[in-house]
């Protein structure tokens, strides 16, 4: 099928999930025979950080604004479907244009789902409204759970069903590399996430001064009080990932505050950091445990005193056993079964729907 998306960025991964979620989605779904085209809203500061600009499983194009998505206007209504990324700017206009021209299913990807129906519920979302969820024939989520049934039940979501993030394994493996740091982090400073990060990394740093620990990502305030065993990377591209996993001993996993309540909201880190094999130590939340068995496949800290008797442990198993379950339901390629599943359901309820009006 051909498959139009309008997300947020796949050129770029700064400061963003989104690009490695949608580089692996989408190129295992090319793999499975279908014709993709991604337009990207040129923003400078993407434009500035660009890590992809020439993909090989789909065409990459840009648009200035939302009247120059004219241009794309014939391969909008034209597709077998378009898909409408979380976070895209102006993303209602987008979302309303989208619904306006496309003859296909319409569907949206949205890899931020608590975050955004708290700020639906608030009147703040500059990209998705309670009229446009009823207007999208699928509602992809990143979260699974209670949260698919509000989405059909509250919001009027024809079809509403969880897209977890997913891993390409080839890009997210064990590389033979020394292990540099006992506990790692990767992710982008959100106020939200800090205090676990504070309790799960910088208080046993501060506890354990003959380890070493890591954060790597953007936007961290100048004024954090980093401890001087914790070494800081401001940007760590995709293809470094790999390897900065691999010379961890563990990992941490922290989780935003909409997420934890929701439950059933596994980040990307989480599926590409196990594909790797590091064993991943996380803070808990409603549904982890249906994803990975806790002390078996992954680990639960709520406090400091516990992420310091894991790092006194060799617990390399339970990374290698997290990779495992990873890579047999996980998978990048997994994710795309699945969404050429739901494409196909969308299309026989509409069909089915045709019927119906006709008779």
């Amino acid at each position: 099928m051909k498959l139009v998306v309008l997300g947020l960025s796949l050129s770029s991964s700064w400061g963003n999930g989104h690009a490695t979620t949608f580089r692996a989605l989408l190129s295992a779904f090319a793999k499975r025979g279908h014709d993709i085209l991604f337009l990207e809203r040129d923003v400078p500061w993407y434009a500035s950080q660009r890590d992809l600009v020439d993909p090989d499983y789909c065409r990459l194009a840009f648009y200035d604004d939302l009247p120059s998505l004219d241009h794309w206007r014939g391969e909008i209504e034209s597709a077998d479907a378009v898909m409408v990324g979380s976070y895209v700017p102006e993303g209602i206009a987008v979302g309303q244009y989208v619904q306006r021209h496309a003859r296909g299913t319409t569907l949206l990807y949205d890899i931020d789902t608590p975050i955004t129906l708290a700020n639906v519920r608030a009147g703040k979302c500059d990209y998705l409204s309670p009229d446009l969820i009823s207007g999208y024939d699928i509602y992809c989520s990143f979260t699974g759970g209670p949260t698919l049934d509000l989405l059909e039940r509250e919001y009027g979501s024809p079809m509403a069903r969880a897209l977890y993030c997913s891993v390409d394994p080839a890009a997210y493996r064990p590389i033979d590399v020394p292990k540099r740091w006992d506990l790692s982090y990767l992710g982008t400073y959100s106020p939200d996430r800090q205090p676990t990060l504070e309790r799960l990394l910088i208080e046993p740093a501060r506890l354990m001064s003959d380890r070493r620990f890591v954060v790597a990502g953007p936007q961290y305030p100048a004024d954090i009080d980093w401890p001087a065993n914790v070494e800081r990377i401001e940007h760590l591209p995709p293809q470094d990932h790999a390897e900065f996993y691999s010379a961890s001993r563990f990992t941490l996993n922290v989780t935003r505050a909409d997420m934890i309540e929701a439950g059933w909201s596994p980040s990307v880190r989480l599926f590409e950091a196990g594909a790797c094999g590091t064993t991943i130590i996380s803070d808990v939340w409603p549904g982890l445990g249906d994803l990975l068995t806790p002390n078996k496949e992954i680990l639960f800290a709520w406090n400091a005193e516990q992420v310091i008797v894991a790092l006194d442990e060799e617990r390399a198993a339970v990374g290698e056993a997290g990779r495992a379950r990873i890579l047999a339901e996980h998978t990048a390629d997994h994710r795309a079964q699945q969404l050429e599943t739901y494409l196909h359901e969308a299309s026989a309820m509409q069909a089915q729907h045709k019927v119906a009006l006709a008779g």
